[in-house]
């Protein structure tokens, strides 16, 4: 053999070493190659990037917060709850710990950890062991702004088998290269905290704090921060309120992790890890907080408000979507003590209620005697009822079956809250027509402002709101409008009136002669405005006959009052629905010299940066007179300073060195208990009765508005002046600077007015 000879083992050698490197450079160069295309979405072939602007300004779903006047997030509205944080607003402990368990290199690498993707090559493709993930947290975050998982985003080739995550990988590692270079590393982790997803309907680290917690992201302490970045890995299974044993586990796994890259110490491991996982769990929705009411009907004008106002881009606002930031007049320490003053009443009224009901039925009819079929008429209303006819037809036999099936659920109780019980449909509506309801609303007379409105007394069991929604009977509340129509047309309240039957004749229809409440008529002479403190039936029905329905009409729409009112006698006792909402606002007219505000409730709406998208200020015109709406301030004083007066029994502690207004109301059979009350900051009226008119007090006594619904108005008032931080003080309504024209000193107006005269009138003449 020569000795020039190769061996074949060497030419194989340098084959296989050529091959190696051929294969090395095509690979590389074609991933370059599909990683452009990737970039390009070649012939459409991956699915869309992000551009550099939706980079610049990443997209995601913020719930819209809404704000009392003293800044207190009274709820949100999302379809995922989420809110942003700062990185300023973030614990140091909850950094460290995210920092420590997802990415360690994530200082050190510009998106895309190189040592991490090779411990995944190695050992999860070569070895087949699990080396767990290797995407950073830019990447992660690249992820959840941007949606790189979902069908929307991919293209043809998703569809082939093995490439669909290589795909979607590529286009992970170019948008965090990206965002690495458009953020600083704190943007990008405060970036990745807010748009993670939590579980509980928690999105976001501040709503995570707030569920899991009630604690803010900066207030977490380590072993808190180490059990929500747990929930990373997958929230449902680590969850440590259904899963908690996994949490346990999993927070001491982070908390080892910290422990390893030095961001916590042996001996502080060592003593957290022994320690339980101490929730404070609480999952947002309409029903809990304060103003649940409120808050469900500013949410319908705002979805309004959304459709009706346009972005710069020619879109509709997204109530859901767009993290609006909505400030409200409402103040969050009155609307607290407006519903502790409800619970704390309505409590004891419900229990006096079950009392005087005892076993039987409240709905009763004018002659007292139990309306029958009544819940079996009533169940046709509900939606239970509806769909039940949806799927069953004609097959009432069927419908009565399931109406009557007994199942689980949970009602709602005043002594003992929530019950856990078997229930019928039947059953529970029987149960909860039995509950009297309510409603109360406080207003700044002066701006219009709104600062406490509670609907009802649980949202979660009773949705229908009270105020704004639901119109009753005023009864002798609307009398003040007969009496403001009284002073304008220039009777003082020191005009007199004998209490005596009144007969009222219209063409056509029937005499109309009201009784008193009493059933009695004292035959004396008092002033109308001793009549309107004691809520005599008989002098106002004379003022009515005096002044006309017309006017009196006319009068209320003036004062603000704008439901349906009918021109006729009755009435001046209160015949037709208002509502609360509309009542206070009118009542708001006499302590705001005569200029009728509007109640408005939304002060500003912002967008999520900050800026202004709409200031709301309140709607004024002139109603009446300065001076006569002063006499009315002095008219409605009557009830606490005439004789016998209906604001007689509130405390005196309420009353020293003050001056307050107030009216009361009843219907004939007492279905409906009104107050409303006056002081020179805040007016506020509150109505309580059974859902439908025929639940009520069978004693009129019992059901009268001085003893169903002026308590509750006594107890916010004394609330709201216990609280000095609020800024209400007692005092007098300011008086007009001119002098009052109509003489108020009853003992000068009778020696130099000659304005009285004896009370006759032609019973066969027509009034009107």
């Amino acid at each position: 053999m020569s000795k020039n000879t190769k061996p074949e083992s060497t030419d194989w050698a340098k084959k296989t070493v050529k091959f190696i490197w051929l294969a090395f450079l095509a690979g590389f160069f074609g991933f370059i190659l599909f990683v452009w295309m990737v970039s390009i979405n070649f012939l459409g072939l991956f699915g869309s990037l992000p551009d550099f602007k939706a980079l610049e300004n990443p997209e995601s779903e913020l719930a819209s917060e809404l704000y009392s006047s003293d800044g207190v997030l009274l709820g949100t509205y999302f379809r995922e709850n989420r809110s942003p944080v700062n990185y300023e607003e973030l614990s140091p402990n909850l950094v460290n710990a995210l920092i420590s368990t997802e990415d360690v290199r994530f200082e050190d690498h510009s998106g895309i950890d190189m040592i991490a993707m090779m411990r995944v090559f190695v050992k999860s493709i070569l070895l087949g062991q699990d080396a767990g993930g290797g995407s950073t947290l830019s990447q992660q975050t690249a992820k959840n702004l941007f949606k790189t998982r979902t069908d929307a985003s991919q293209g043809a080739l998703s569809s082939v088998p093995g490439l669909r995550m290589l795909i979607i990988k590529t286009k992970e590692w170019i948008v965090a290269t990206q965002l690495e270079k458009a953020y600083t590393k704190n943007e990008i982790l405060t970036l990745y905290l807010n748009t993670s997803e939590f579980g509980s309907n928690a999105y976001g680290i501040k709503t995570a704090a707030k569920t899991f917690f009630n604690k803010t992201p900066a207030e977490l302490e380590v072993q808190e921060a180490a059990v929500l970045v747990g929930l990373f890995k997958a929230p449902t299974y680590y969850s440590p309120v259904y899963n908690p044993e996994n949490s346990l586990r999993r927070r001491n796994t982070v908390l080892n992790q910290m422990v390893k890259n030095d961001a916590l110490t042996r001996e502080a491991y060592d003593s957290l890890s022994k320690l339980p996982i101490e929730l404070d769990y609480n999952v947002a929705n309409q029903n809990k907080g304060l103003a649940t009411y409120f808050r469900e009907v500013v949410k319908a004008d705002l979805l309004r408000w959304a459709k009706e106002n346009l972005k710069s881009d020619g879109s509709s606002y997204d109530l859901y979507g767009d993290g609006l930031k909505i400030y409200t007049t409402i103040d969050s320490r009155m609307q607290r003590y407006a519903e502790e003053a409800i619970s704390e009443h309505m409590a004891t009224l419900q229990k006096k209620f079950f009392k005087e009901m005892g076993d039987r039925d409240p709905w009763i009819d004018s002659d007292r005697r139990v309306i029958p079929n009544f819940i079996e008429d009533a169940v046709k209303r509900t939606e239970a009822y509806r769909l039940l006819k949806i799927r069953y037809g004609t097959d009432t036999d069927s419908i009565d079956l399931k109406l009557n099936e007994k199942k689980k659920m949970k009602v709602f109780s005043w002594e003992k809250g929530e019950i856990d019980t078997l229930m019928s449909t039947m059953d529970s509506l029987r149960y909860y027509k039995k509950f009297l309801q309510t409603g109360f609303m406080s207003m700044d007379p002066h701006t219009g402002q709104i600062k406490a409105w509670v609907g009802g007394m649980d949202h979660k069991y009773f949705k229908f709101d009270h105020v704004k929604n639901g119109k009753r009977q005023p009864g002798s509340t609307f009398k003040p409008f007969v009496y403001a129509a009284a002073i304008e047309n220039g009777y003082s309240p020191c005009y007199s009136v004998i209490d005596q039957p009144v007969e009222v004749y219209i063409p056509g229809q029937p005499a109309w002669s009201p009784s008193n409440a009493d059933g009695k008529f004292s035959y004396e002479k008092m002033t109308i405005r001793k009549a309107m403190a004691q809520s005599v039936n008989s002098i106002t029905a004379y003022m009515m006959k005096k002044l006309s329905p017309k006017i009196v009409v006319e009068t209320a729409r003036r004062l603000g009052v704008t439901s349906d009112l009918e021109e006729v006698p009755a009435l001046a006792l209160g015949v037709n629905d208002v509502s609360i909402y509309e009542m206070v606002g009118a009542f708001g007219t006499f302590v705001n010299k005569g200029e009728h505000t509007t109640p408005f409730y939304i002060d500003r709406i912002e967008d999520k940066n900050g800026n202004v998208i709409q200031q709301f200020t309140a709607k004024k015109r002139p109603a009446m007179s300065e001076e006569h709406a002063y006499l009315m301030t002095y008219m409605l004083r009557g009830g606490f300073e005439e004789e016998d007066g209906t604001s007689q029994g509130v405390p005196w502690s309420l009353r020293e060195g003050n001056e307050l207004g107030g009216k009361t109301g009843t219907t004939q059979n007492a279905s409906d208990g009104w107050y409303m009350g006056i002081s020179k900051d805040l007016v506020s009226g509150t109505w309580v009765g059974g859902d439908d008119r025929a639940i009520h007090f069978r004693s009129w006594i019992d059901g009268q508005g001085g003893r169903t619904a002026r308590p509750i108005w006594v107890k916010f008032m004394e609330k709201v002046y216990a609280d000095k931080s609020l800024g209400y003080t007692k005092g007098p309504f300011p008086r007009p600077e001119r002098p009052l024209s109509i003489e108020i000193n009853c003992d000068v107006y009778e020696k130099e007015s000659q304005r009285f005269a004896d009370f006759d009138y032609d019973a066969k003449k027509n009034d009107f």
